[in-house]
Parts: structure tokens; sequence; C-alpha cells
């Protein structure tokens, strides 16, 4: 097979290496292009990566809704009467729509965003005391630093446990000390800690300094009753969460008799729509990063084209003594082209080496627990195959002008050149 014809390579091989500097001039285009795509893409890719740590541990499926005060009379209720979800809503919404996969009811004391004192021997914390069914735990996933998270036991038997925040911990305990088993004390009643969270680097919903309790527990300590103040829902897959919620708010808005143009009685916040434009901007990033990167290849691989241009002038009288020997235009133009492609390639994996090596440095500086929105800054298996396959086809197309114009030359017009 012609490809592995070893006078063809070492012909190939010997006239790149006549002129070495200008070879590596040449190539320098290549490469320096190669660096700018690898470093555009790696840039983009952890910038995507940094968003999805960010959603990590919450479905970016979720949804999460409560009751507000009306802005529209209606049915000869005043504008600003205030609406309060019962337990039974939850159970209602969840028998009605059933795209829904997990719904989480809460209820918090004191106000929305109230903060209560919890005591232990002699030491407070202003934390948020929220009452949670264990299901909350597949939305908004907790970091366990120690210990547990609610469980189902918890709440049937009602167990005055409570997981606390990491800077709960802080506040009520020493350095070092165990707090697991330990009793702290929220407006007179005590509970039994058995776990500690540490936030997630992600949309901290609840804040770092909150307690949590059994649901059931929640409504015997502080006579909650049947009281809800807010759900927090995942939908199945493939399901417009958007959809889902003008579906809860019809049933709730026809339920609590509620103005239908009402946009303000009931409060909701669609994490998929943040997620989904964070993905489609990453997206348009990486779309940008791709074809600037492949616009500076191009200018590369076209610089390689006009020395090859360059060289076949050089080379008129070589080329004319090879086709009056009997090559081929085939053969004369296969060489010009395969020497594109060597230069390009051999550019390429340099560019490449260079800039996933200063990728991997910057990966190591940044770390895992850093708070720079980027994370793993490197390029994937496709890009780099994507990439490859059109820088060789553009040196292919590249090459074909100076092989043209080399099988042009006439042999006889050839010899006689000086």
């Amino acid at each position: 097979m012609w490809l592995f014809d070893k006078d063809l390579w070492s012909e190939i091989f010997a006239t790149l290496g006549k002129n070495m500097f200008r070879t590596f001039l040449t190539m320098l285009g290549v490469i320096i292009a190669m660096i700018i795509l690898v470093l555009l893409l790696g840039g983009a890719n952890g910038m995507s990566n940094g968003f999805n740590r960010i959603f990590a541990g919450t479905a970016s499926n979720s949804l999460f809704i409560w009751s507000q005060s009306t802005s529209e009379p209606y049915k000869g209720f005043e504008r600003g009467r205030r609406i309060q979800f019962k337990l039974e809503d939850a159970e209602i919404i969840k028998e009605q729509i059933k795209e829904i996969e997990v719904l989480a009811p809460r209820i918090e004391l004191g106000s929305h965003n109230g903060i209560s004192t919890v005591y232990r021997n002699g030491r407070t914390s202003g934390s948020g005391v929220y009452g949670d069914y264990p299901n909350i735990d597949d939305i908004m996933k907790k970091k366990l630093v120690e210990g547990r998270f609610l469980n189902i036991s918890d709440m049937q038997d009602s167990k005055k446990v409570c997981v606390i925040g990491e800077e709960t911990y802080k506040l009520l305990f020493d350095k070092g000390e165990n707090a697991i088993g330990e009793d702290v004390r929220i407006n007179g009643v005590f509970f039994n800690i058995v776990g500690i969270y540490r936030p997630n680097d992600n949309i901290r919903i609840d804040g770092e300094n909150s307690v949590y309790i059994p649901f059931s527990t929640f409504q015997k300590a502080f006579g909650s009753g049947d009281r809800m103040g807010w759900m927090a829902i995942s939908v199945q897959p493939d399901t417009k969460v958007p959809l889902i919620e003008r579906k809860i708010k019809s049933l709730l808005k026809t339920k609590y008799d509620i103005n239908p143009i009402d946009e303000r009685a009931i409060g909701s916040f669609d994490l998929s729509e943040v997620f989904n434009n964070v993905q489609a901007f990453t997206g348009v990033l990486k779309g940008i990063s791709f074809f600037v990167g492949i616009l500076t290849l191009l200018a590369g691989v076209i610089a390689i084209s006009n020395i090859l241009l360059i060289t076949v002038k050089e080379r008129t009288k070589e080329i004319g003594i090879r086709r009056a020997l009997g090559a081929t235009p085939k053969v004369v133009k296969r060489q010009i082209v395969l020497e594109s492609i060597v230069i390009t390639v051999f550019a390429g994996f340099v560019g490449f080496a260079i800039a996933v090596g200063f990728l991997a440095i910057v990966n190591t500086m940044i770390g895992e627990d850093s708070n720079i929105p980027f994370y793993n800054l490197m390029v994937n298996i496709p890009q780099f195959f994507v990439s490859f396959v059109l820088m060789i086809g553009l040196s292919v197309l590249i090459g074909l002008i100076p092989a043209n114009r080399a099988i042009r030359i006439k042999p006889i017009d050839a010899l006689r050149e000086e």
C-alpha cells in the first residue's frame, strides 16, 4: 500500500528537513492555533463543570412553592388575604399530578426566613428551624459531616431528633467536641442531635446555619397542626417543570378561592429554569470557543499552504525531472498533500500537548475545594477527535492548492527552469 511506502516517507521528511527553520515557523502558526483552541474549549468545559458542581446535590428539575398574600379581590374576599397551605394540599397535588416524582412538605419555625434561638449549656445559635420529611434529601442533598439525616422511623415515631448545620455546631460546641447524641433546646423543647451537615457548594436555599427536625415532631412540639409552609417538588425526567408549576398553582387557586390572574398569592421558584439557562449559556460558550478556535486553526493551516507554494516553486526542476522519469500527477499531488498533513498533524499534537499540560497545571492550582467557578478544565474525547479530524481535513484541502500547482508544471518547461 502506498501509505506504507518507505521511499515516499523518506522523500517527505527529506523535503521538510531541508529548511528546518522555515518548517518550524510554518508549524508555529498551527501550534499556537491548537493551543488557543484547546484553551478556549478547556475553559468553556471548566465553566460548565463548575456550574454542574454548583448544582450538584440539588435536583435540577425541582420546583419550590409557598403561600403569600393575595393581590386581587375575588369572590367577596379583599386583596391582602394571607393564604395558609395545609398538609392535605401536598396529598391532593401528589394524587392529581402524576408527573411529580418527589414532594416534600416543609414548615418553618417563625416567619419566612425567620431565625430561632437554639440553646445548649448557656451557648446560643440563631438558626432557621425546619420541620421536614426525610425525602427532602432527594431534592436538596445534605453533605453529612457526621451522623445521619432524618429517616422514616423518625417521622413515624415523632422522635425528638435533629440534624444541625456545621455553623450551628461551631456556635454550640467546642472544636473537636462530639455532638452526636447531645441535646439542644428550641423553644423549651429538647432535641437529640443525630447528624451534622456541611452546605454543598450549590444553591443554598436553607443557608449553613439551620436545624432540621421531623415534620411530625415539629407538629407536636410547636403545635403547628396541619399547617404547611412550603413544598419542595421534583418532577419526572423529560417533564417540563413550568407546566407542572402552572398545574399546581391552578389547583391551589381553585381550592383557596384565589383570582386566576393573581400572580402574587402563590410564590414559586423554578430551579429548572436557572439550570436550563446555565446549560444554554455554557453550550453557546462552547460553540463560540470552538468556532473561534477553528478559525484560528484555519489561519495556521493557510500559512502552511503558502509555504508549500513557495516550496513547489523552489522544486520546479525536481518535479519536472520526476515527471520526465514517469511520476504520474497523482503521485506528485499525493506527496505534496502528505507533506501538508504531516506538518499540520505534528504541529497540532505539539500544540495540544502544551495546552493540555497548561490546563493540568491550572487544575492543580485551582484544587477541589476552590470557590473559583471553574472545575476540571480539560477537553473531552469527542472534542479532541472532532478537532483533529477537522484539522486533517483542512490540511488536505489547503494542501491541494500547492499540489494542483505542482501537477500543472510541464516536464519540458520545468527542465528549462534555471
